[in-house]
């Protein structure tokens, strides 16, 4: 094999230097499925975020009290764990792209079926079938891009994918503040959801453009081994699942806590308008996109764990400080809601390039399916528990739960092993 290393030419960087390496390292083929998740995920996170934006609506027209508010997000989020599974089994079995495809087809429909229910039951039943679509779409996207990154680009190629969920949810809170700025709360909450139609434009794109990591393709299909349950908890993959979906449950448990019930809590306690409101969201958002893509960069350079438990720290001090300002201080909760979105965002930017690294290309989107969205389903509980505690501790008082679940992450990287540098088999 030849060793020759081709010189980059006068002021041009080498291909793997510069602010954009990882980007340029994954070619075009690459770039293309980089495209495909990114708008992907970002179109998940904002049809994620059509209930939590208009909770406080569909509350008041079906007469719902917090418990019953809480369950809407709670049923999205434990069904997921459904979804993601599958997702994950599809993907080893019949390909990345295609299965990519089926989770963006499954939410767009039924986020949009959720703006014609007629009562709360129904709402119910089409949110959870929502989370079918909603569960996969990221542990299918992050194992795309995956096998296209290099070993060491992988952490800030993820983050990157990591930072369209705030891309998103900042489109979702511009359309919000539009839509319920000029219609009726009764109409506008509909109309939120059928703007969930926005993915099936990206279907077209991946079926076109998108096609599976040849190398990756290869050996799954080489390998014997088939994506399953049974295989992610056989022995030598046992104490992995268990401990990355303890992970993945206590950070997914603090962030859906604050993602759930922040815009309730900022209008029923803080007293904020719906344009005040999204004053308040476009800062922490702001501070979610930058901590998606400086998680990215430190996970390559601190490690995985590192930066996991770095930022579960960080955010769990961020809660305590966000949700017992005393009444008066809005001001200083405005500036809090940059470094609060920015820790709670940058401890998932490793999570698409570490859980990917922890299984064997035979059965990634099983584990990883798997393993992210158990925890979601099992943290999916926290937002619930709140819901319920707010009518004696008051929204701002029970938000501290989430805290727990940054508590419970750390715990569970101490039975995991640091895979940063490893190369994808």
């Amino acid at each position: 094999m030849s060793t020759t290393r081709v010189q980059p030419k006068k002021g041009q960087l080498p291909a793997d230097a510069g602010a954009f390496a990882w980007l340029r390292a994954l070619g075009p083929r690459g770039r293309r499925a980089f495209g495909g998740a990114f708008g992907g995920y970002a179109l998940d996170s904002y049809d994620y975020f059509t209930l939590p934006l208009s909770m406080v609506a569909i509350s008041a027209y079906f007469s719902l009290d917090n418990g019953q508010t809480g369950l809407l997000t709670t049923v999205t989020l434990v069904v997921s764990a459904i979804g993601g599974a599958l997702a994950g089994i599809l993907a080893d079995r019949i390909g990345r792209v295609k299965a990519l495809m089926a989770t963006v087809i499954t939410y767009a429909v039924f986020t949009v079926a959720c703006g014609f229910a007629p009562n709360y039951e129904t709402l119910l039943v089409f949110r959870a079938l929502q989370g079918l679509g909603f569960g996969g779409e990221w542990a299918v996207g992050a194992i795309l891009v995956a096998e296209y990154a290099t070993a060491k680009h992988r952490g800030r190629t993820l983050g990157a994918v990591q930072s369209a969920w705030a891309v998103g949810w900042g489109l979702a809170v511009i359309v919000y503040t539009l839509v319920f700025e000029f219609l009726d709360p009764d109409t506008a909450w509909r109309v939120m959801f059928w703007t969930g139609a926005l993915p099936a434009l990206l279907v077209i794109y991946v079926r076109r453009h998108v096609s599976d990591a040849p190398e990756a393709t290869a050996r799954r299909q080489a390998s014997t081994a088939r994506g399953s349950f049974a295989a992610i908890f056989k022995k030598d993959l046992l104490k992995v699942t268990l401990f990355a979906t303890l992970l993945s449950t206590g950070v997914q448990g603090g962030y859906y806590t604050l993602a759930t019930w922040v815009p309730t809590y900022l209008k029923t306690e803080r007293g904020l308008t719906v344009v005040g409101t999204g004053g308040y969201l476009a800062l922490l958002i702001s501070g979610a996109f930058l901590g998606y893509l400086t998680g990215g960069y430190l996970t390559d350079r601190i490690g995985r764990k590192n930066n996991i438990a770095l930022f579960a720290v960080l955010s769990a001090v961020g809660i305590l400080c966000y949700a017992k300002l005393p009444e008066g201080e809005n001001g200083l909760l405005l500036l809090l809601g940059f470094p609060l979105g920015f820790c709670m965002s940058a401890i998932f930017s490793g999570f698409g390039s570490f859980l990917s690294e922890l299984y064997p290309t035979a059965v990634r989107g099983t584990g990883q399916g798997f393993t992210y969205n158990s925890g979601r389903a099992v943290g999916a509980f926290l937002p619930t528990w709140v819901g319920y505690m707010s009518d004696s501790w008051g929204v701002g008082g029970a938000l501290l739960l989430g805290a727990v679940g940054y508590g419970l992450a750390v715990v569970a990287l101490l039975g995991l092993p640091e895979t940063r540098g490893k190369e994808l088999l």
